[in-house]
């Protein structure tokens, strides 16, 4: 089973910009990808209200709030919102290293998927760095639990989601995407799918000071009557679950590395694959960061060999 294109770090040709709104805070914002050298990783720097520059490493241990969205930093000031979309862009781009400039507290929301962030890498391209990449590769299963819900680190020769949701609503019920994750499959069925909320919600979001920003111009909207209030309908027939796999791939893209093994969730969330990935990253028994041997373009889980975790270890940066 193929692992990628690329057994070699690699970042985007040149800058690119966006610009949008924020789902939660309602407020304009402007995103600028910058290239960064190898061993870089993700970092977003966030203007601050006094001109200064926050700088917020993309890692799991850099997680704060996973309640609506996923939150780098630990206060609002000195935080970055809603960035589980575009980790998952850059995730299954196969994008290592990325300056991400921001001129708000939170990313903008685009059209509520991942479609926007893929174009514009697809625009710029990705240069190799000819430094290899590493790898988290799963060696053992890890699963959390919570309630009626659970995720799991499972060991794979690839890459792998399995995901499955649960709603007692009609329109949504019980739905499961699996399948390898790739350029190719994650834009063709996932890239696309968008956010999802229940028209009963908004008072009580807007009251508490969230989704100001969110419209049907950016979210699949579920009528009291379970019905989809937006014109075009859905991009999928479960488009529901495929988003909540689009939101796994960016959460787990914290891990500071692309990892080599299945993951599995029920009736997931944010929360749940944060919990995930730091119960991996916190049993060294569990996994092994290696690299490939090979020199081709494509490689696969059995070329690689094991490197010691305390020359890489960024997640604990």
């Amino acid at each position: 089973m193929a692992i990628g294109l690329l057994g070699f770090q690699t970042t985007i040709a040149a800058p690119v910009t966006l610009t949008g709104i924020g789902v939660h805070s309602g407020t304009s914002v402007s995103i600028t990808f910058q290239p960064a050298e190898a061993g870089t990783g993700i970092v977003f720097n966030r203007m601050a209200a006094d001109g200064s520059m926050i700088e917020l490493k993309a890692v799991s241990s850099q997680v704060g709030n996973t309640d609506l969205c996923t939150v780098l930093g630990f206060s609002p000031a000195h935080s970055v919102a809603t960035i589980e979309h575009v980790m998952a862009a850059i995730y299954a781009y196969g994008v290592d290293n990325l300056v991400i400039e921001v001129d708000g507290a939170e990313m903008p929301i685009m059209d509520g998927s991942s479609e926007a962030f893929m174009d514009a890498f697809e625009q710029t391209g990705v240069v190799n760095l000819g430094v290899k990449r590493r790898y988290i590769r799963v060696v053992k299963p890890v699963r959390v639990e919570s309630g009626g819900s659970w995720s799991e680190f499972r060991p794979y020769d690839g890459t792998r989601f399995e995901v499955e949701i649960d709603f007692d609503c009609p329109l949504i019920g019980r739905q499961s995407w699996k399948g390898d994750l790739t350029p190719v499959s994650f834009r063709k069925e996932l890239s696309r799918a968008r956010t999802f909320g229940f028209m009963r919600d908004v008072e009580r979001l807007w009251a508490a000071g969230f989704a100001l920003g969110s419209s049907l111009e950016n979210s699949v909207v579920i009528s009291d009557d379970n019905t989809v209030i937006n014109m075009e309908g859905l991009r999928y027939h479960d488009e529901f679950v495929r988003h909540k796999t689009l939101d796994a791939v960016g959460d787990l893209a914290l891990a500071g590395a692309q990892f080599i093994g299945c993951y599995r969730s029920y009736r997931g969330g944010h929360k749940m694959n944060a919990n995930a990935l730091k119960a991996l990253l916190s049993d060294p028994t569990a996994y092994e960061v290696v690299e490939t041997r090979s020199r081709g373009q494509q490689v696969r889980a059995r070329e690689f060999v094991p490197v010691s975790v305390a020359d890489f270890a960024p997640w604990t940066a």
